[in-house]
């Protein structure tokens, strides 16, 4: 009977028991939001300076949550904008990108069809009034929101052209601009189409449906190449959406536990696939995460794609947005997610910091192997690894310091209509000529756009000379042993002729053709793009996928 009547007040002792752990949690909560309006109160009243109360708050809550992870974020109700951007890709504009550079607001990025590329703005163009004000002492942040507003309106924007000295001015009408979530699609051969990928907003599997018809009713394609690579996410229904484009009604995408039994959920597949038996190659890379990560590493798991690249970024993080008081939002990190074999693929755990407060990725020897449908390993905890590995060659110093310092961008600005350009982007080369114009260009820049580790080793070594009073002989040594190091620009791009040439050709290709040109000469020598197409032409990723089960 005593027995009976403990088991009977388990129940009531655990409701007691969480009432009073909801209790503490609340009192605490409580407690620390009045030390914290007092804080406030005190240091607006009393503090010397005159104060923002507005910046001073948000500054107190970015550094809250500079504490969690790099992805639970406060948006103010002047960032709004920001927020419907991530989930549409849409905003009001014109559809140009810009950069402040030394100073300067410089185009740098184009939307085809869109009003600044129809009024006939170019790559490298000056910004330097839009609606007669001055941008010299703007940021790029509030540069962006002067070129930015409801579609309909007009804005006025004031162009110096390199190479001309009059000033031009456009005025542009503002449209909704929707950034393309499929960019590109073609043929990389005559039997294997191609689609990139570059987000996951709301339109984003329905895109991807209309090109995959178009591939393969209209173009004949027979296998698909579905190019991830760069692509950081977005929304988590639009992944498993696209998975359902390649995989049956009722199979399990991804699942998700959160801090809540609201976030422990299962998500699966709810129509019939379009197209259940088409032989698809996923591209990854370091930079394709989130959303990405779920249709890779799920369409992996299945053994229904072959992933090919590198290694993914590794975030298996559910982010949700919470509208807060007076119109401001904040997203959340509400759950982790896990493909079907049961693997989270988020690399850091960020309730875990050092001493420093800096976050690590676990030993491998910790980690948990998972098996996919056909009994293939897969690792938890390493974003999505590729079936296949195609190893990336790791810049020059010499390529990285022009890139970085927009050599091979300037360059083009000034001498891209001085250049032949044949019909088909993927028959452009760099002549002769040109390259030798590139070589003189560069040679001609008032500062040195790279540095070697060598020279940058020797600097340190001079200073520490120059600390210690190293007598005249040793000087003189150290004297000579820098002109040694004096770089030679000629022979040093020569040297590294092939990989320069090769991003100079990309460069060129952006400025002289639209986005499908871009894409149709780099898909040509892209080793990665190239190793999926030989993989699915020659039938090699039935072998891969097929696991250890089926190839006794």
């Amino acid at each position: 009977m005593r027995r009976l009547f403990f088991i009977l007040c388990l129940p009531l002792v655990f409701v007691v028991v969480l009432a009073a752990s909801v209790k503490d949690d609340y009192f605490e909560m409580s407690k620390q939001l009045e030390i914290m309006q007092s804080a406030f109160r005190e240091l607006n009243l009393f503090y010397v300076d005159e104060l923002a109360p507005g910046e001073l708050m948000e500054t107190g809550i970015k550094a809250m949550l500079a504490k969690l992870d790099p992805y639970t974020r406060y948006f103010p109700e002047t960032k709004m904008e920001d927020v419907r951007f991530m989930q549409t890709g849409e905003y009001g504009g014109i559809g140009a990108s810009v950069e402040k550079r030394d100073g300067q607001t410089i185009v740098v990025n184009l939307l085809e069809g869109e009003p600044a590329a129809q009024a006939g703005l170019q790559l490298g163009d000056v910004i330097t009034h839009v609606n007669g004000r001055s941008l010299t002492d703007l940021d790029q942040n509030q540069i962006g929101e002067l070129m930015q507003g409801a579609t309909g309106t007009n804005v006025s924007v004031d162009i110096q052209r390199p190479g001309t000295l009059e000033l031009l001015t456009f005025n542009l009408e503002r449209r909704k601009v929707k950034v393309p979530d499929v960019p590109y699609q073609g043929m990389l051969s005559e039997t294997t189409g191609y689609l990139a990928l570059n987000s996951f907003t709301k339109t984003a599997s329905f895109e991807v449906r209309k090109a995959l018809l178009n591939l393969t009713d209209s173009l004949g394609a027979k296998h698909v190449v579905i190019d991830l690579r760069g692509n950081g996410g977005g929304l988590l229904r639009e992944a498993i959406s696209m998975v359902n484009l390649f995989v049956g009604k009722g199979q399990e995408v991804v699942s998700t536990k959160g801090k809540t039994s609201d976030w422990n959920k299962s998500y699966k597949t709810r129509g019939n696939a379009l197209r259940p038996d088409l032989p698809i190659a996923i591209l990854v890379d370091g930079k394709s995460a989130s959303a990405s990560e779920i249709v890779a590493g799920t369409l992996q798991d299945l053994d229904r794609a072959v992933v090919v690249g590198s290694e993914s970024f590794g975030k298996g993080l559910v982010q949700q947005t919470k509208k807060l008081a007076y119109g401001t939002r904040m997203k959340v990190t509400v759950a982790k997610y896990y493909t079907p074999s049961g693997r989270c693929v988020q690399r850091l755990d960020y309730s875990h910091r050092d001493d420093e407060g800096e976050v690590h990725a676990a030993a491998d020897s910790t980690l948990n192997t998972f098996y996919t449908s056909n009994g293939r390993e897969v690792l938890e905890g390493r974003g999505v690894l590729p079936d296949i590995e195609v190893a990336q060659p790791e810049l020059s110093y010499v390529l990285r310091g022009l890139l970085e310092n927009g050599v091979l961008f300037d360059f083009a600005v000034q001498h891209r209509d001085a250049i032949q350009t044949p019909e088909d982007a993927v028959n452009f080369k760099v002549s002769e000529s040109t390259w030798e114009a590139f070589v003189n260009f560069t040679q001609s820049l008032s500062e040195l756009p790279y540095a070697s580790k060598t020279l940058e080793a020797f600097q340190t070594l001079k200073l520490k000379a120059q600390e210690e009073l190293l007598d005249a002989p040793n000087a003189t040594a150290l004297e000579a042993l820098s002109l040694g190091l004096k770089a030679n620009v000629g022979d040093d791009l020569n040297r590294h002729r092939a990989e320069v040439e090769l991003e100079l050709e990309q460069e060129l290709v952006m400025h002289l053709y639209n986005t499908s040109g871009e894409y149709r000469h780099g898909l040509a020598l892209d080793p990665v793009a190239q190793k999926a197409v030989q993989l699915l032409e020659s039938n090699d990723y039935i072998s891969i996928l097929q696991g250890p089960a089926d190839q006794n």
